[in-house]
């Protein structure tokens, strides 16, 4: 049983700074994604391209922002539990609720921050027959381990900027990597384009386009992989098979638990701290809904720290918290660290 104080379910920015403002408020807090890695949508769709609304960043890589929130956070010493999903939730007769993962991991906390952006994310499968026969056979959705490729036969199908960045990664890790993508051209940085374009001419990747998988083959583990080229039929033989088609956003199990939902989203009160119907069930991010709803990283941030506020006076019912600008109360944080500004020198002018 893993004990926090806020169990925030969802890693991506709106979650991670919901650490740094419970961190403030001397609040642990525990992060639980389904996604491999934190950063949500972010890492996993688009790390390479730049966001231009975030307060103090003229211009930021979805990628480096995730890397500074989560260097933000270090300081209060998170609790990470990765690539498990929320499945079930028990509240108990003190009033907090226990949270049970889709591999049976337990949460206990009084408070559940619900950030999970647009829903849990679920892999798009390209409708290969007996493609889920193989999943545990050589067919990955995630690379959790890129060592588990090493000096083995990948192919990897896809044209965005997950299928681009993970052909150059393993390009020095496994034998062989094959990209193979419908069209020619590719949806990604221009940087991971004009790489794997360099890789391609020096033999370290086979690039296979316009071109589809279409059959999977092999016993107890994938053996070849049947592609159809310029509408021309031939095999290739492989150990792994990775399709980057990107995500499914879907509300998942959470959507079960008794929340109000409306289109997909969790319906919650804006007009004080963005909790649910059920008292101690927060949502903020892109996972809620409420008039006036802007899904902007920014507005998420701004949703966390009022989270933070009502979540500390439900875990220290009856004590009160005075607001202190980190300018003047400085920052402590769990591990031992402090941060903050340099004293004033006292000194009359004569």
């Amino acid at each position: 049983m893993i004990k926090t104080d806020i169990l925030i379910i969802g890693a991506g920015p709106t979650g991670l700074f919901a650490v740094f403002e419970a961190g403030l408020l001397k609040l642990k807090c525990h992060i639980l994604d389904a996604l491999p890695q934190a950063g949500g949508q972010l890492s996993e769709l688009y790390p390479k391209k730049p966001i231009y609304d975030i307060p103090g960043f003229p211009e930021v890589l979805a990628g480096d922002l995730i890397d500074n929130l989560q260097e933000q956070i270090k300081q209060f010493e998170p609790g990470y539990t990765l690539g498990e999903r929320a499945e079930t939730i028990d509240k108990q007769e003190d009033g907090s609720f226990i949270v049970t993962s889709n591999k049976g991991t337990k949460f206990h906390a009084p408070v559940i921050a619900i950030a999970g952006g647009l829903g849990s994310f679920e892999p798009r499968k390209p409708l290969i027959e007996d493609i889920e026969f193989y999943e545990n056979k050589g067919v990955k959705y995630f690379i959790k381990n890129p060592e588990k490729f090493r000096d083995k036969r990948v192919v990897i199908a896809g044209g965005g900027d997950s299928a681009l960045d993970w052909s150059i990664f393993l390009s020095n890790v496994a034998s062989e990597v094959t990209l193979i993508h419908r069209r020619n051209e590719f949806r990604g940085a221009l940087d991971s384009v004009e790489k794997v374009q360099e890789l391609k001419t020096a033999g370290k990747i086979k690039l296979i386009t316009p071109a589809e998988v279409i059959g999977i083959n092999g016993a107890e583990h994938i053996e070849s992989l049947d592609i159809e080229e310029n509408g021309a039929h031939r095999k290739i033989e492989t150990d792994y098979f990775i399709p980057l088609f990107g995500l499914t956003p879907k509300l998942g199990p959470i959507g079960d638990w008794g929340l109000d939902i409306e289109k997909n989203a969790i319906k919650v009160n804006n007009a004080l701290d963005y909790q649910t119907n059920i008292p101690g069930i927060f949502a903020i991010g892109d996972v809620n809904t409420y008039p006036g709803k802007l899904k902007l990283i920014l507005c998420g941030f701004h949703e966390a720290t009022l989270m933070c506020q009502a979540a500390y006076q439900i875990i220290n019912p009856g004590k009160k918290y005075v607001l202190k600008y980190t300018t003047v109360s400085g920052v402590d944080g769990f591990d031992g660290t402090r941060k903050e500004a340099p004293k004033a020198v006292v000194k009359a002018i004569v």
